[in-house]
């Protein structure tokens, strides 16, 4: 029985691993960032209340968007929870939100005494399937919660035309998905009201934050009174916007270098079907990527996607697993709409990689499929040597990263 050479033994088994300097962290060292922190420091703005780097911000997300008001707060999840209040979302309605979501969404509807009503996402897009909005129609029904997901882009043309139809608010989640274009319109401009988040793994990055979007004045007046407790109860500071200016204007920048870089590694990474990417429904649209997402296909990868997953991060990629569903939960919190097939596959076969490798250089994308390939290719046998090949297939076990399971268990 052969060995297998360390450059294709997995490094979880004691191999060299792809990235032995780990993957890239997250916020990056940025000079225009510090130059803002100290410019904040200088004028002595980083300590008010209310100041001019809120106020640009504010401006600018405004103007970018193509919306009247933006208002700046502490997160993406509170910004949910005050876009529901400012639709005078309230105790026994209704709002549809997708089985397969951020778990805070769930938890901002649940906050207002309101009704969760789940529905089935697109496979392969993560986000709410618009064909199942009519089987979720109701007298209760008073909004829509439509996240953008794993660099999936829901179908907000169709959402939008059958709210309005129904006249049932869309709050659009784009917190993932800040400055992708869909059919023409940025993320974030397509509902009654937008929501951005710059927590700190973001695209845009404060550590904390968010802002609310919409052109709705009613909407942002009972914002206002609501958050208003004296002071700004849910405040974003003059340091956090401070830091966000300037990578506002590197976005649109950034996100294109992932797109090229995503579409590059999808590309590299196709030659195992058990691996099925997000999709791209419209060459008009334009994803921005926070997450780079694939399904492991099949009721063995994805029973197996921990140690898939374990062995990856060995190699020094950032590949994690997506999010829980909200099918699980009981139909004393939530109206469900069928048995939501897709949500239930997400959850248990999602694998996510993380945003920063994507703005890197070619090389280091070409980097990423080495690792996901030599792990996948030793998971489904295939190595490069007939040797390499007859190891592989008589530890099976070890294959999935995991060799204290006997084969077959």
């Amino acid at each position: 029985m052969g060995t297998i050479d360390s450059d294709f033994r997995l490094a979880i088994h004691g191999g060299n691993p792809v990235f032995a300097e780990g993957p890239p962290t997250w916020p990056e060292a940025d000079e225009a960032v510090r130059a803002a922190l100290e410019a904040a420091w200088a004028d002595g703005s980083w300590g008010r209340y209310d100041g001019p780097y809120g106020r640009s911000l504010a401006q600018r997300l405004a103007e970018m968007h193509g919306l009247s008001h933006v208002r700046c707060c502490c997160s993406g999840t509170v910004a949910v929870e005050l876009a529901l209040r400012g639709l005078q979302v309230s105790a026994g309605d209704e709002v549809i939100l997708a089985g397969y979501d951020f778990p805070g969404n769930f938890r901002a509807v649940e906050a207002l005494g309101a009704i969760p009503v789940l529905v089935d996402i697109c496979r392969r897009s993560w986000c709410l399937d618009a064909t199942c909005l009519e089987a979720a129609r109701g007298p209760r029904v008073r909004a829509i919660i439509v996240s953008h997901l794993h660099g999936g882009l829901a179908a907000m043309p169709q959402i939008r035309a059958w709210a309005d139809r129904y006249k049932v608010a869309v709050v659009e989640d784009a917190c993932q998905a800040p400055g992708a274009m869909i059919e023409g319109r940025l993320a974030g401009a397509w509902g009654h009201v937008g929501v951005l988040s710059f927590g700190g793994s973001k695209l845009l990055s404060a550590g904390r934050g968010g802002a609310v979007l919409t052109s709705r004045t009613d909407v942002l007046q009972r914002i206002k009174i609501y958050s208003d407790r004296g002071n700004q109860a849910y405040p974003l500071s003059e340091l956090q916007a401070a830091v966000l200016l300037p990578q506002l204007e590197r976005l649109a920048e950034r996100n294109q270098r992932r797109l090229e870089n995503a579409t590059r590694l999808v590309q590299l990474c196709s030659e195992f079907s058990v691996l099925e990417p997000v999709t791209r429904d419209s060459a008009t649209n334009a994803p921005s990527f926070y997450k780079l997402g694939w399904l492991l296909a099949g009721e063995q990868a994805a029973a197996n996607r921990d140690e898939f997953l374990a062995a990856v991060r060995a190699e020094g990629v950032a590949l994690d697993e997506g999010f829980r569903s909200f099918a699980l939960r009981s139909n004393r919190r939530c109206r469900k709409i069928g048995d939501l097939p897709n949500s239930r596959e997400a959850a248990r076969a999602t694998v996510l990689l993380h945003h920063p490798i994507l703005i890197a250089e070619p090389p280091q994308i070409e980097r990423v499929a080495r690792a996901i390939n030599k792990v996948m290719r030793v998971v489904s046998g295939i190595t490069s040597s007939p040797e390499d090949h007859s190891a592989a297939c008589r530890r099976p076990a070890e294959r999935f990263g995991n060799p204290a399971h006997p084969a077959g268990s």
